[in-house]
């Protein structure tokens, strides 16, 4: 009995040892790089979105919505804008978030655009540092005095691109939000009924008579009643005649 316990301890230890070697071997191992986790696919990605208006115009709603939220705002480009934003997370830390905006024209129509947008959030530290001096009074001797001061400022300690899929959609949702409001769209322009205002002292132009035929009037003429009867006057010569005076015959010697 006593020889099996013995095996059977020994049977345990040594797998007890592998398998102590084996995590010791794994938490060993280096964890992989940032720069590995990129897969540069070209999927929807998180940092981009697709507007209805033109680049200047995006790049300006972008630029109000960081105000509204308390962003200060560099010298705006119209195709960039940087801004950022400081916590307090407590007396010995401080954050900020540095949000850098670039705008593109579309690729499909001209007055589409593309807008990029990175935030980064970047952490500060209060470091404290003491500096000494030392000070000879050559009045009351070689005596040697140490000066100390104390010094305090905000050392950068950590720098990550902030990767929310929902910090972005909020970003986006509020661009297109304040969109409609700086696109400015051209009104049409009524028409406008057409007037005629007559010059004074002109006076109105007279209606033109119409042309008067230059072909003479046909006079009709009757026809005969009787062959051996004198035909009848036509009317034309008959008011001629009428107007001729008779000639008297000459008076006899």
């Amino acid at each position: 009995m006593p020889t099996r316990f013995s095996k059977a301890h020994g049977a345990l230890t040594l797998a007890a040892l592998a398998a102590f070697s084996t995590l010791a071997a794994c938490s060993s191992a280096p964890p992989p790089q940032k720069y590995q986790q990129e897969m540069f696919d070209t999927g929807v990605s998180q940092y981009s979105r697709n507007l209805n208006a033109s680049a200047g115009d995006a790049c300006e709603a972008a630029r109000r919505t960081l105000l509204n939220q308390g962003y200060v705002t560099t010298v705006p480009h119209p195709d960039s804008i940087v801004g950022t934003k400081d916590f307090q997370s407590d007396g010995d830390k401080h954050v900020q978030v540095e949000f850098h905006v670039v705008c593109v024209p579309g690729e499909e129509t001209s007055d589409t655009s593309i807008v990029y947008a990175n935030a980064v959030q970047n952490g500060f530290a209060l470091k404290k540092s003491d500096t000494s001096a030392t000070v000879g009074l050559s009045i009351i001797g070689s005596i040697s005095m140490p000066i100390r001061s104390n010094s305090d400022e905000m050392v950068k300690v950590s720098s990550e691109t902030i990767q929310s899929d929902k910090f972005y959609d909020r970003f986006f949702e509020f661009v297109e939000r304040y969109l409609p409001k700086v696109v400015k769209k051209a009104d049409p322009v009524p028409a406008a009924a057409i007037t005629s205002t007559a010059i004074p002292g002109a006076a109105p132009a007279a209606p033109s008579a119409p042309a008067a035929s230059s072909a003479p009037a046909k006079a009709s003429i009757p026809a005969l009643a009787d062959d051996s009867k004198t035909p009848a006057l036509i009317p034309a010569a008959a008011s001629a005649a009428s107007a001729t005076p008779a000639a008297t015959p000459p008076a006899s010697p």
